[in-house]
């Protein structure tokens, strides 16, 4: 069961590029990691994006907002969605506007051990964060039964 699930996060990690005004389809520097499905997941996460963040030339502040959102996207995928889980790093060559996507398993049947253990005044913030710091954001689900959530922010 597990390589089904391996195989049908390959597929679901295809470059989606972003479009240019032009309509060409352009991208650079595309990274993307395969996570575990442990609360540590979210720290390899945070020091992945910064160091793309880095290797980009993006300032501080859209760093540390790239940083967060990957940080609540990932987290969600832990605590809400099954395995595999992958880390989506892309910069537009024209604008250079940020494109961050978590793939997950899809909706996982039971809530996370942090959610289950939180009080609801705990827990709930992240979608807000996220809709506060990016341009858009939503989710895509794959034919394969995958599913991506995003974030695109504008540097």
């Amino acid at each position: 069961m597990y390589a089904i699930a391996r195989h049908r996060l390959a597929m679901a990690r295809r470059p989606i590029a972003a479009r240019t005004a032009a309509g060409a389809l352009r991208h650079e520097g595309d990274r993307s990691e395969v996570l575990e499905h442990r609360p540590e997941a979210a720290s390899s996460a945070r020091r992945t994006t910064q160091a793309a963040m880095k290797r980009w030339r993006v300032d501080t502040d859209t760093t540390e907002s790239v940083t967060l959102i990957v940080s609540e996207l990932v987290t969600n995928a832990i605590e809400h969605a099954d395995p595999p889980f992958a880390l989506h790093l892309r910069r537009e060559t024209q604008g250079g506007a940020i494109w961050v996507g978590v793939t997950d398993g899809g909706q996982a049947n039971s809530e996370g051990a942090w959610t289950i253990s939180c009080s609801e005044d705990e827990h709930g913030r992240g979608l807000a964060i996220i809709d506060t710091l990016a341009d858009s954001h939503g989710i895509r689900t794959h034919r394969n039964g995958t599913t991506t959530h995003w974030a695109r922010l504008t540097t």
